[in-house]
């Protein structure tokens, strides 16, 4: 099961030849994921430091490319949890839009590392084990 969202490449996501520059991807990646999140009822980040819920710092972050997209394409994101560790879970966000002929044509493929963490009161991060309830709603995805 994934989680799917959709996008249209902007004219500001473009380089010189109307094609998606290549670090586009990377803000689709984040938003893709807070979309997810979201739809899970899990919070992108604590109201502030005296909430228990925790935030999601990435550690790691890649993309590889297999197709062109275009200004005005469509492209469809979908977000599935590869893997979920003790403190961290792994995205894979695959990219990829309609041909002229209905078939599915992939774009590229993204992976995001991001671990779980809470708001130290006064300022920075504190490595979390994942909490059982959202460690339920993201192995269902």
């Amino acid at each position: 099961m994934s989680f799917r969202t959709r996008r249209m490449v902007e004219f500001r996501d473009t380089d010189a030849a109307g094609i998606v520059h290549f670090s586009a991807f990377f803000p689709w990646m984040e938003s893709a994921e807070h979309e997810m999140l979201r739809s899970l009822g899990i919070k992108v980040l604590p109201e502030s430091h005296d909430d228990p819920s925790v935030t999601w710092p990435r550690v790691s972050v890649s993309c590889d490319y297999a197709n062109v997209a275009r200004f005005e394409d469509w492209l469809d994101i979908d977000v599935s949890v590869v893997k979920t560790g003790r403190s961290s879970v792994q995205y894979r966000l695959a990219f990829s839009r309609q041909g002229g002929d209905g078939g599915v044509i992939p774009i590229a493929t993204g992976t995001i590392v991001a671990v779980c963490c809470r708001l130290r009161p006064g300022g920075g991060l504190e490595k979390a084990v994942i909490p059982d309830d959202i460690r339920a709603k993201l192995d269902a995805v």
